[in-house]
């Protein structure tokens, strides 16, 4: 099947033999469909906090603070800013100022950016926005966001800040762990150095900023319509990275407690960060009270797994994590493994792919959330209520304190297979399971609602005009 200079090119990238020759029958098989029992909501899978509630868990958080925890928030930033600047791209080509255009056009002194654009217009400006200052290849971490009186932000700043506000230790920490790529790697720890000290003095802090990057041993094989190896012009094997589910194995490698996880782009200026802060204090609050309940039910259960306290413990996972368990399931295997809290928010657009009650091939029901692509029965998709923002409190040890090793907790049949091209020539893409989909599917999981304030992403330089983020 593969030809020895294939085979030396699978092994520089890492990729045995037998899991380039899984991911091509995966091509030629496909995946199974899930077992959906529905669409979680409140009171179903999703918790809605009372005002009292609440007070409790910010409190639990504050208290957890206290302790000799390390906490770390991990940001997904490696992808490159060009698909914010679509439309930009096209007017060059084309010329024509389409509504998005005269939008932008009209409103280029209000960018945080704006200052290096003065004296120029129309095509002038998106060029030397795109090339000059190189917007156009950037990464989103990397491009001026937010405008203060004293300062204009990118994201990767506001997210340092956003650490300090929610993630110091009791030593004064704030750990921040970006996934970037290989090319932007430098410019981001260029950028960071340039303003921590900075950043350290106003916030009363000490910032530890790490990177990592996507591993190649996580790219998957591209294949042509009939399930074979894809090659390139020069006969070499079509690598492609395998999606945001390769990230599994860099949030494996984080030494840390609790992790907060939000996309790079997701941040509003300080005016806005009062709800993005209690909420992610909250989500960490019901984190921390829901996993010592899970360690001492594990103790207990250790020291004497009476019938009595393993009816009180199936009835807390039921109840708290909506988690039912077929008689044949160990019960230690389940409370056993990592946690994460996950905010949801009411869906106010189409529903897509959110929180779903999901039973797996042994009879066991519980929370995952799911990709659009995942739900075969498009009807299901009408019932969701909320969606996930990408807004996770994980917690990555035992009730022992070793580390989980993460990959174990993946659910490799949720993956999907996405139509490319390349070269004018069309190809299948195999995707690896979604990091908070199906690279988590096997944790414990809790839903929580949040306000839509918390979700502020911006996916077009547009979306920069809007109230949130100017």
């Amino acid at each position: 099947m593969f030809t020895t200079q294939q085979q030396e090119q699978l092994s520089a990238h890492g990729i045995s033999l037998e899991k380039a020759m899984m991911q091509l029958n995966q091509f030629k098989t496909g995946f199974p469909e899930l077992n959906i029992k529905g669409a979680c909501r409140v009171g179903e899978g999703i918790l809605r906090p009372s005002e009292d509630e609440e007070k409790a868990y910010l409190a639990e958080w504050d208290k957890y603070l206290e302790g000799n925890h390390k906490i770390l928030k991990f940001v997904p930033a490696s992808g490159a800013a060009s698909r914010m600047f679509k439309d930009l791209f096209a007017y060059l080509e084309s010329g024509e100022q389409t509504p998005f255009i005269q939008t932008f056009l009209a409103n280029k002194d209000r960018f945080a950016f704006s200052e290096s654009l003065k004296g120029k217009e129309g095509q002038d400006a998106v060029r030397y926005l795109l090339e000059d200052m190189h917007y156009g290849t950037l990464p989103k971490g990397l491009l001026l966001f937010h405008r203060y009186a004293d300062e204009n932000r990118t994201p990767a700043l506001e997210h340092l800040v956003e650490g300090a506000m929610y993630a110091m230790n009791k030593a004064g920490e704030v750990n921040v762990h970006f996934t970037v790529s290989h090319e932007h790697i430098q410019l981001f720890e260029q950028h960071i150095a340039e303003h921590k000290e900075e950043y350290e003095k106003r916030y009363h802090c000490h910032i530890n900023v790490s990177f990592s990057e996507q591993k190649p041993s996580t790219d998957t094989l591209a294949a042509d319509k009939d399930g074979n190896p894809f090659l390139d012009k020069n006969g070499k094997l079509v690598l492609r990275p395998g999606g945001h589910g390769a990230l599994i194995e860099n949030l494996g490698e984080q030494d840390a407690d609790i992790v907060f996880i939000k996309n790079i782009d997701n941040v509003v200026p300080d005016r806005l960060k009062g709800d993005t802060v209690k909420y992610k204090k909250l989500l960490a609050g019901v984190l921390v009270s829901v996993q010592k309940r899970i360690f001492d039910y594990i103790k207990a259960y250790r020291h004497n797994p009476t019938p009595a306290l393993k009816q009180e413990i199936l009835a807390f996972l039921k109840k708290e994590l909506c988690i039912t368990l077929s008689d044949s399931t160990d019960i230690l295997s389940v409370l056993n493994r990592p946690i994460r809290v996950c905010g949801m928010v009411k869906n106010e657009g189409e529903p897509g792919g959110g929180p779903f009650l999901v039973e797996d091939a042994e009879g066991n029901t519980q929370c995952q959330i799911l990709e659009s692509s995942q739900i075969a029965d498009h009807s299901l998709m009408q019932t969701a209520t909320h969606f996930n923002p990408v807004d996770l409190v994980c917690a990555l040890k035992d009730y022992e304190g070793h580390r989980f090793n993460l990959k174990d907790y993946v659910d490799p049949l949720t993956g999907f297979i996405s139509q490319k091209s390349k070269d004018g020539r069309e190809l299948q893409a195999l995707e690896l399971p979604g990091l908070w989909n199906g690279a988590m599917a096997r944790w414990n999981t809790i839903f929580v609602e949040v306000p839509v304030s918390t979700f502020n992403p911006v996916k077009t330089v547009n979306d920069l005009l809007r109230e949130q983020h100017v």
